[in-house]
This record gives C-alpha cells, structure tokens and sequence, in this order.
C-alpha cells in the first residue's frame, strides 16, 4: 500500500453510501422473512456514533444485524495499528457498515459482510487513509452451487478493477477466517481487503461500493433457495455445533470486533455478530461420509470455486 494516496478522501460520500446500504441491505432481507429490524441510534462516549438494526425470532433470520457506525478519536487502538505501527498516536476517524445473518434454516449458510473507511490523522502531516471489507460465507451443509453462485457474483465483482483482485481477496479471506487453534476454515470464504488505497480514492471507493453492492446478489438467491428445506434434530444440532466456531473466530480473533471494544465502542453492537443460540460438545466428531462430514472434506479446505 502506498502511503501518499493521490487524492484526499471524500468522507461526506462514503457516510451517505454506507448509510444508504444499511438501508437496502435490510429492506431486502426483512422483505425475504416478513418482519422488520428493529433500530437503535448510539452515541460514542469518546466520538461519533452509530445506527444498529436487529431482526431477531424471524420466520427465516434467527438472528440479523446490520450496523452502521462512524466514530472517531484521539489515538488508534492497538488492533488498527498492529500492522501499521508508525500511525500509533494518529487520531482516527472510521465509518462501516458490518452485517451478520444467521438464519434458522440450517441449509442456509451464515453469511457476513463489512465494508468501512479508516482515516488517520496527526498535525502537519497528509491524513493516512484506506478501505476494508469483503464478504463469505459460513453453510452447514454445503452445496457447490450456492458456493460457486457466492464466488462468482464475488468475482464479477471485482473484475473491472483487475484480473489481479478477486484472486489476491479470495486468498485474503480464505487466510483471514481461519482458526489456527482449530486448524480449519471458518467457511468458504469469499472476500476481504484491507489498507486498499490503489489507484486513489475515486477506484478505492468504487470498489468498496462494488463490494458492498455485490452482498445482496450473492447471498438472497442462497437465501431463497434453502429457506424451506426440510430439517430435523440431527440438523439443527450439527449447526448450533458449528455455531460455536463463528464465535470462537469473533472473539479471539476478529479485527473489528477488537477494534470496536478496544475503540469503546457499545458492546451490544459490536457483539450483535453472535448467534443467538449456539452448542460446544467435547471432542464431537461426524460420521464418515456423512452429510456433516462432507462439510470439512469437501468444503472447508480452501479451493478455487469458479
């Protein structure tokens, strides 16, 4: 990443479009499960704030969030500067839209989504400044077409900005959502970037919208085809198991939820990620060639979907 950007970022546009994706994002989704999300306006004691929507009980979401937040301060936390220690003592400005669907169905994949904007600052000297975000998603029981649907709209996505993108995020996000104390993928992966300033700021921010605007067209076609799939007990305890993976990744390792307690942040929104229900059995192991065996075989080692 270059540290001179060629042209200063325009922060008004990025807060209106981050708040009109929260906005689409969730019309979409409550119209797919028939009920609403519910909505609070935060403050940050330190700056800034947020607008959190939660859609919980619905006939097809167990468990959604969509949270905007755009908050600002003195000094960087440690998780926004452990791989760029020379903006230590910078004060910052961040704003992103971050969702998490968890669905009831276990033949819908949990999906998450974020993408944001990082300014730092110090005086006499050129604001350091770049995006974040990506896409993946984590199934239950997997199904090639839903996943090579999930890398392709990811893909085309991010086609116009290089041959070079979708791979590099592909292979970021498949090394980013890893548990390295379980040594498996969190999912099957999708996107991620970060400290993306290329090209300046009209491409950086265009591909970040590319991103975000690609979400709804990878997963509600998924959505609408499993919502209705039959399941039993066997079903819905194999994805509470799995469940407890999701949480493991966002509490020990996670950026944003780190940065988000570490910034203090409000809790209740950082930690709306967390499924509602969710199950850990000790040494649990599926039977082979079983339909919950074929996730870690055939889906969770990272391969090229399309």
């Amino acid at each position: 990443m270059s540290n001179t950007p060629s042209t200063a970022p325009d922060i008004a546009a990025v807060k209106n479009y981050l708040l009109e994706l929260q906005e689409r994002i969730c019309t979409a989704l409550a119209a797919e499960d028939g009920s609403d999300f519910r909505e609070d306006s935060w403050e940050r004691p330190g700056g800034g704030g947020g607008r959190t929507r939660v859609l919980e009980e619905g006939a097809v979401i167990e468990k959604g969030g969509v949270n905007f937040s755009h908050v600002f301060g003195d000094g960087l936390p440690p998780s926004a500067t452990a791989n760029r220690p020379e903006l230590a003592g910078r004060s910052f400005e961040a704003m992103g839209v971050s969702l998490v669907i968890h669905p009831r169905n276990p033949h819908v994949p949990t999906s998450h989504a974020n993408v944001r904007l990082f300014v730092a600052e110090k005086p006499g000297a050129e604001p350091v400044w770049w995006f974040g975000g990506g896409y993946d998603l984590t199934p239950y029981y997997g199904v090639e077409q839903d996943v090579v649907h999930w890398h392709q709209t990811a893909k085309n996505a991010c086609q116009p900005f290089g041959e070079d993108i979708y791979p590099r995020f592909k292979k970021w996000c498949d090394d980013y959502f890893y548990l390295k104390h379980r040594d498996e993928a969190r999912g099957v992966g999708g996107l991620f970037f970060d400290d993306f300033n290329e090209g300046g700021f009209d491409n950086s921010f265009a591909l970040m919208r590319a991103v975000g605007d690609s979400y709804l067209d990878a997963y509600l076609p998924i959505l609408q085809r499993r919502k209705d799939t039959s399941y039993g007990e066997q079903e819905r305890d194999f994805q509470l198991y799995r469940r407890g993976r999701y949480v493991e990744f966002n509490l020990v390792f996670d950026r944003g939820t780190l940065f988000g307690l570490q910034s203090g942040g409000r809790t209740e929104s950082i930690l709306m990620s967390l499924p509602p229900l969710v199950r850990w059995q000790y040494d649990w192991q599926p039977e082979p060639g079983s339909a919950e065996a074929r996730l870690y075989t055939d889906f969770l080692p990272a391969r090229d979907w399309v």
